[in-house]
């Protein structure tokens, strides 16, 4: 059997960030068609990269993974100090942006050492997110079956000049989107030949039975909000947007939050923070809501918004997305919303409109099965493996 190998800054079955379980629910999909090993290192904790999983071989779901532990963790006041300096828009060095690269890490040359060593073993190596220093350096080793996929989005550090580096290394490059792709054209001039796919991640409903929700969502009318907790996720302006629709209207909406808080959660009778809640628990909250809420800018596909459309829920985002405002035009099944009076016009408008609210579930339903499919995104990615070389 082919084999094929992806390379991920986190990788485990508590691992719930975006592009790391798309990485692994990738790798479970095309276990059908390759055989698959993951490079990864022994973090959990993005905030700290502390070692955490055992050093070694292991099999999850049936992937081979090769864990390696983190030779350096993240240190905040150095690493705050250090993106002051490539950020400010003053000038910096090279050697500042290869030490902000270390300093955000995961730093685990023990990773790169290995696929260096290996990687003539697989017909591609996939290297899962532009971002973090596995990618970031390892990309430029010049690797010939280098593949990338990139989840990329107008953030500041996508506009250091090594990441010029990163993505002209690349020999495929994988998009979830066309705005993703448009995006990064026109920051990186030098991938415009650069051969690829519009690919996209499979979207999973519910395995089974869903449980039963939990005693103080029963009956409720609520917001959902799924994702780790955090200022860079847009959650600050959720909140006051939130705190503020209470005060000034009459509404009984809650908001319900499911994810890791690595901020602060207002302390409010109606904000209910479930904490890390199981795949079946998820859908079960994200089919009762009343919609999902994102703010977050930054982001390069979302599969929360796409798995709330899936369960028949319409989605109220921010327009300061590009990809998530692609998802409710495209789909009918969302809107968005640029500052607070249009956040609570839109939640006023669903709740006067049942009708409509009606047709923006059943479109989301059918956008997603339409687009998101494992079965259409697996023959994608097969295609393209199965031609690499072959030009």
């Amino acid at each position: 059997m082919v084999k094929i190998a992806f390379v991920c800054q986190r990788y485990g079955l508590e691992v719930n960030g975006g592009s790391e379980l798309h990485c692994r629910q990738l790798a479970e999909k095309l276990a059908a068609l390759y055989d698959v090993t993951v490079y990864t290192t022994c973090a959990l904790d993005y905030t700290t990269w502390a070692n955490h999983y055992a050093e070694g071989e292991e099999t999850i779901n049936g992937i081979k993974v090769k864990r390696y532990p983190v030779a350096k963790g993240r240190v905040q006041e150095s690493f705050d100090r250090i993106s002051a300096k490539v950020f400010s828009g003053a000038g910096h060095s090279d050697a500042e942006e290869k030490q902000w690269l270390e300093e955000q890490g995961p730093y685990c040359p023990a990773v790169l050492e290995a696929v260096a060593k290996e990687h003539g073993e697989y017909r591609a190596v996939f290297f899962m997110t532009y971002l973090y220093y596995l990618t970031a350096t390892g990309l430029p080793m010049g690797f010939p079956n280098a593949m990338l996929i990139p989840t990329v989005h107008d953030e500041p550090p996508v506009y250091l000049r090594h990441y010029e580096k990163v993505f002209a290394a690349a020999k495929r490059i994988c998009w979830n989107t066309e705005v993703e792709k448009a995006f990064a054209t026109k920051r990186f001039p030098v991938i415009r030949n650069t051969p690829g796919i519009m690919v996209g991640v499979g979207i999973d409903g519910p395995q089974g039975e869903l449980p039963e929700l939990p005693e103080e969502l029963r009956g409720k009318r609520y917001l959902v909000y799924a994702g780790r907790i955090d200022e860079s996720k847009g959650c600050g302006e959720m909140f006051d947007f939130f705190l503020r629709l209470k005060k000034e209207q009459k509404s009984d909406l809650k908001l319900v939050l499911m994810g890791k808080p690595v901020m602060k959660i207002p302390e409010h009778p109606d904000i209910i923070p479930l904490g890390f809640v199981s795949e079946e628990m998820k859908f079960a909250v994200m089919k009762e809501a009343f919609a999902l809420v994102l703010c977050s800018r930054f982001e390069s596909l979302s599969m929360v918004v796409l798995e709330s459309m899936l369960m028949g829920r319409p989605v109220l985002v921010t327009e300061k997305c590009a990809v998530l405002k692609e998802h409710c035009i495209r789909s009918g099944a969302g809107l968005y919303f640029d500052f607070y009076q249009e956040f609570a016009g839109c939640v006023r408008w669903m709740e006067e409109h049942p009708e409509a609210y009606q047709t923006m579930r059943e479109s989301g339903v059918r956008y997603v099965k339409e687009n998101y499919s494992w079965d259409v995104i697996t023959e994608k990615y097969h295609a393209m493996i199965d031609g690499f070389g072959k030009e």
